[in-house]
This record gives C-alpha cells, structure tokens and sequence, in this order.
C-alpha cells in the first residue's frame, strides 16, 4: 500500500468534518505584508478618531476624497441618481451613512454593513467643575458598560465641543499630543485600602467616585474664595474664550490617553480604544470604498448611541436611516411612493457589524470552546446575541447565514462562527434587531476582540483584514 494512501476513516473525517482555520495559515507572505499595512492604516484611524464626533468627521473627510457627494446638495439640485452616483449623509455630525448607487433598482434591496462609531467613556456632567481640598476637579457621568475600576490612574484625553451662548462652536482637544498635560482619577493606595478591597469589583469603584484632577495652583490674589477652580476657568478662558456656564451647553468626553500599539513581538496584535466598534466602522468603510457600481446599491452605516440603547436622534432607534433612505428612493424614481421605500427595505440584506467576544485562555470558564470566536480564526457570524433564553436577539434564519456563508467560501474568506459567552452567563446586542423590524435578512458579523469595553482592548490584524475582505464580498454580491 503506498504510504500516502489515506484510511477510509480519515477520507471520511476531512469529507465530513469541520475545522475553523487560522488566517495566518493559510495566507502567503504577500497577502501578509497587506494584512499588516492595512493594519497601520486601521491605527490612524483610531488615533483620530476617538469620539463618535471625531469619528464621522474622518469618516466623511474620507468619502469626499473618495467621490461622495452630500445628499442635500443633490437634492437642491434635484438630479435623479444613476449607478454609480456616490452619496452620504451626516447626522448631527453623529452618525453617517454612505451610499453607493446599484444597477438593479433600489426597490430590489439593499446590500447594508451597519455598525457603530460610539464606544464606552467618562463623559462630564454639565457642571462639572469644582473645588476640593486644594484640587480642582471634575464631575463625570460615565457611558455604557464599563468596568469602572479600570478607569482610575490611567491617563485621559479630554475632546469636547462647546457652543457658546452666542452659538460659536469651540472644538478642544487635549491631551493626545506629547506636550499636552493629561487628566487621572485617582485611585486608593493599598496600605489604606483593606474596606475597598472587600468589596465586590462592581463596588470598590463608585460611578459618583470617578471624579477627574484637572489643575491644583490657585490665583493669585487674595481674599478669594475656590481660587484653584478659578484659575483653571481663567485658564480655559484664555486659551479658549470659554465660561463656566458654557459647560452647560457643551459635550465634553474623557478617553483613554495616547496611541494605538502593536501586541507581541510579532505584531500581531493592536490594543487600543474603541476598536468596539470601530473596527468594524472601519473595515466597512474601507470595503465600500473599494466598491465602483455594484448589482446592489451598496451601503455603510455608522450609527452612534449604540452603547447605550440606540436611543436619541442619532442612535439606530432614531427614523435617521428610514428618512435618508426615502430620500435616496425619491431621487432614485420619477414617481415617489411610500411603498417603494417599504419594498427597498424589505428586500434588503444587512451584515450588523458588531465585535464579538474573543476566546480568552485567561477566562475559558464564561465562554464555550466549542462556539466561542477565536483570534486569528477570521471575520466571525454570530446567529443570535441577547441574553438568557436569545432574550433581545434578533437570531438570523438559516437560509440567509447560508448565503453569507456561500459569499465567505466563494470569495476566499477565512471565517468562523461565535455567540456571546455561555448560556445564562450574561449577554448583549447590537443594532441587528432594529434593523431586521423592516423584514431585512440580518446577521451579526464582525472581529473578535479581548478586553472588550476595557480602556485598551485587543484585537487580531488578521481578523480585521479578513472582516474587510468579508464586508467588501458582501457589497460586491
């Protein structure tokens, strides 16, 4: 028998087995080199876009270089669209969405990546600035899911927008660039810790507790009452033309300081902050920007407020998507309807672009090993989120993860499945459900990341490429 002849059991398990793939072994050295230069680029991204704000401005700097046209200058102009015809829209300079023009009429549906541009942070109450013990602090209401003790003695950004009473807006930024101070909430030293530490971690850190240190020399004058908190208003009004009561009608956001770095001595790995969900925002944006006149109209989403409900005028919850849409009907037919806007949802097919809950050797107890994502194992689909019994889930049909799936294989994508931990664990959502009340097929599908919704999480170069390689697949079917 020649040695290279295999068992019938063997032929039997790679016939009828199945094994989720590393992407490392299966790309060659050449497509290696654009897994890390995509990579890079993936970085700047981040580093520049660390709020929701920041975020759709890169975003939409990026579609005019690309050829998008804002959708009220065509609307003034009132010029039927055509395929190929590149459109976005920005939302309160929240939320953007892009549109790239099919050959098949609109009606027919659309092929939509939607993610979203938000991410976990310390927000400042709207009068925040005070006095204490010879400090000046600030008052903050954190947003989202955060593990709050992971925020205290770590160095903050603060960005914010400030519109003035007389409506000028001031854009601040401080604490990104190496000369720029930085701003810590302090934490308790061990030696006097002993009550801290027998709490429970949710409790050893309070929401009211996280409080920033923003300046400490007082003003130079005496008979003064908070002189410390005034000199650092004296401050932010000589550098910015700022009072303290414009804090009322501002946005202030506190991030974690600095850039984004490569993980282990290959560098493989990025940690930083936001990649929930901006990685996916990412990938999605740079898919379609490699999409010219697609079979379907081809569009990019990126939702704001998804950590917290989707709520707001910005958020997914919000008709922002339906109105720009019917809009994009009303130039896209001679004769509008609601009903052809009802028929182009309906008809639609949406990948929501969401991270996913890497495997973590250090935690295998919450996660199930057989179903849980891997690192480097590609973009992953996840059926159903929710909690509990798929509770808040919107948990795709078969037949359309069959024809995400027929997409993956043909286009050479390295893919997985996942879900959200181990039953009754815990759980989570994403804007899948919003999105499906239209009749749109959705599935969950996006990069698997560790420390999600720490400061600095961690994801996979490979599986950033591959979700891009996947969403532009996706657009392209």
């Amino acid at each position: 028998m020649n040695v290279t002849d295999k068992s019938k059991g063997k032929e039997l398990q790679e016939k009828l087995t199945h094994k989720w793939e590393n992407v490392w072994d299966k790309i060659g050295s050449e497509e290696g080199k654009e897994v890390f230069s995509f990579g890079d680029d993936y970085k700047k991204f981040l580093d520049i876009g660390k709020t929701e704000r920041l975020a759709a401005d890169e975003i939409i700097r990026v579609a005019e270089e690309n050829g998008y046209i804002e959708l009220n200058k065509l609307i003034e102009k009132g010029e039927k669209l055509t395929p190929g015809t590149k459109v976005y829209a920005n939302n309160k300079d929240k939320s953007v969405v892009m549109y790239i023009i099919g050959e098949e009429d609109i009606t027919k549906g659309m092929n939509i990546v939607g993610s979203h541009i938000d991410a976990p942070r310390i927000d400042l109450k709207q009068f925040p600035l005070y006095e204490d013990s010879e400090l000046a602090l600030l008052k903050t209401h954190y947003y989202g899911g955060i593990k709050k003790y992971q925020w205290v003695s770590l160095p903050l950004a603060l960005h914010g927008v400030v519109v003035k009473n007389n409506g000028d807006k001031v854009n601040i930024s401080i604490g990104e660039d190496d000369n720029d101070p930085v701003f810590m909430i302090t934490d308790l030293l061990p030696h006097l810790a002993k009550d801290q530490m027998g709490k429970k971690l949710s409790e050893g850190i309070t929401g009211e507790g996280l409080n920033i240190i923003i300046g400490s020399i007082p003003y130079q004058e005496k008979d003064l009452s908070d002189k410390i908190k005034l000199n650092i208003l004296n401050v932010l009004n000589e550098r910015y033309d700022i009072t303290e009561e414009d804090f009322t009608t501002a946005e202030f956001q506190a991030v974690p300081a600095g850039k984004s770095r490569d993980v282990g001595l290959d560098r493989s790995l990025i940690a930083a902050y936001g990649h929930d969900d901006r990685v996916c925002a990412y990938t999605s944006l740079r898919a379609i920007l490699d999409i010219e006149t697609p079979r379907r109209t081809s569009v990019a989403l990126f939702a704001d407020k998804e950590e917290i409900g989707s709520m707001g005028n910005t958020g997914m919850d919000s008709y922002f998507f339906e109105n720009i849409t019917a809009e994009i009907v009303a130039l896209n037919s001679d004769n509008y309807n609601e009903l052809l806007l009802k028929r182009a949802l309906l008809n639609s097919r949406v990948l929501s672009a969401d991270v996913s809950a890497g495997f973590d050797p250090n935690y295998p107890e919450v996660l199930d090993k057989r179903n849980a994502p891997f690192i480097n194992k590609g973009i992953t689909l996840v059926k159903y989120t929710g909690a509990r019994g798929k509770g808040g889930s919107n948990d795709a049909n078969s037949e359309y993860i069959s024809d995400v799936r027929r997409i993956f294989n043909e286009n050479d994508i390295i893919w997985q499945m996942g879900e959200l931990g181990k039953v009754d664990q815990g759980g989570g959502g994403t804007i899948a459900y919003m999105l499906a009340k239209y009749g749109m097929e959705v599935v969950d599908c996006g990069v698997p990341v560790l420390s999600m919704h720490a400061p600095y999480e961690i994801v996979s170069k490979a599986d950033v490429y591959m979700t891009y390689k996947g969403y532009r697949a996706f657009y392209k079917a």
